[in-house]
C-alpha cells in the first residue's frame, strides 16, 4: 500500500470518536482513555455491544466473500472504513480473488496514522487509502478514479457508517451520489443502527453517544430500504446482520438478532 497524505493531522484525543470506540468494542489497541469511557458508559447500558460489534465485522466477511463469489467483482470502494482490524476487507477479497483492487476512505487521523504501516495487500491487487469525508463524495469518487476502473463494477461498502449520518445532514444524497456514479452491476454493501429489536436500549446508547457530541440515527427497516431504491437485493434481503447467511463464516456465534440491519444490493 501507498498512502495518499503525506502528513498525519493532529489527533484530537479529547472527544470520543466512533472509529476508535469500535476498536475498543472490538478489544483493539488504537483508542484513548475518552473513546473507552463512552464504550464502557454503552456497555453498561447494552451489555451485547461488542457481540453486536463483532458480528458486523463478520457480516462485512460474509458480505465481500458473497460479492466476490456471485458477481465476479474485483474492486471495493470502502467508506468509513475505520481502524484495520484483521482480517480487514482487502484480506477477505484477496484472498479469494488476489487481483482484487481496494480504496479505504475515512477521515480519522488515527486510521491514517496506521493505514500504511497495517494495510498491506497482494502484489496483483491494490490497496490504497484516502483521508476523506464520507459527506465529500465528489472528492471521494475523483480519488478513487486513480485507483479503481469506474467503468467497471465496483462494490461500495459502507459498513456501520450511515448510522452516524442524519437524513437531514445528507446521508441519502451521499449514498445516491456514489451509487450512481459506479457502472452497473456493482454493488452496495451496508450494515446501520437500528432500534426495531431493542428499542429501549439503542436509544439509551443514543442519548450517550449525543451527550458526548457524537451524532447517532437509528432506522428502521422501511428507512434502510430507501438506501437500496432501484437495486436489485442479494438474498435474504435486509436483515439483522445475525440472519444474513449466517454459518457461510463457519462461526455461529450471532444467536438472535443483533440491533444492526445489514443487506448487499446489485445496481443493475
Amino acid at each position: 500500500m501507498t498512502g495518499t497524505e503525506p502528513a498525519v493531522p493532529r489527533i484530537d484525543t479529547s472527544r470520543p470518536h466512533p472509529a476508535r470506540v469500535y476498536d475498543w468494542f472490538l478489544g483493539g489497541k488504537d483508542n484513548y482513555p475518552v473513546d473507552e469511557e463512552l464504550g464502557r458508559q454503552i456497555t453498561a447500558m447494552q451489555g451485547d455491544a461488542p457481540r453486536h460489534a463483532r458480528a458486523n465485522r463478520r457480516f462485512m466477511e460474509r458480505a465481500t466473500r458473497a460479492v466476490v463469489r456471485e458477481t465476479g467483482i474485483r474492486q471495493f470502494l470502502d467508506v468509513g472504513s475505520g481502524i484495520p482490524t484483521e482480517p480487514n476487507l482487502h484480506q477477505i477479497a484477496q484472498s479469494v480473488v488476489p487481483d482484487a483492487r481496494v480504496l479505504y476512505v475515512d477521515n480519522d487521523p488515527i486510521v491514517l496514522a496506521h493505514a500504511e504501516a497495517l494495510l498491506h495487500g497482494t502484489a496483483e491487487g491494490a490497496t490504497e487509502y484516502v483521508q476523506a469525508d464520507a459527506r465529500e463524495p465528489e472528492r471521494i469518487l475523483e480519488r478513487a478514479a486513480s485507483v479503481l476502473d469506474l467503468g467497471r463494477p465496483v462494490a461500495l461498502s459502507m459498513i456501520a457508517l450511515l448510522h452516524f449520518i442524519a437524513d437531514d445532514d445528507g446521508a441519502h444524497d451521499l449514498v445516491d451520489t456514489l451509487v450512481g456514479a459506479l457502472a452497473p452491476d456493482s454493488c452496495l454493501v451496508l450494515s446501520a443502527m437500528t432500534a426495531d429489536f431493542d428499542p429501549e436500549n439503542v436509544n439509551r446508547g443514543i442519548a450517550a453517544y449525543t451527550a458526548s457530541g457524537v451524532t447517532l440515527v437509528a432506522r428502521s427497516h422501511g428507512e434502510m430500504g430507501r438506501f437500496f431504491k432501484g437495486l436489485e437485493l442479494f438474498e435474504p434481503g435486509i436483515v439483522s446482520l445475525s440472519d444474513w447467511r449466517p454459518g457461510e463464516d463457519g462461526n455461529g456465534e450471532e444467536v438472535g438478532p443483533v440491533s444492526l440491519y445489514g443487506a448487499v444490493g446489485r445496481k443493475r
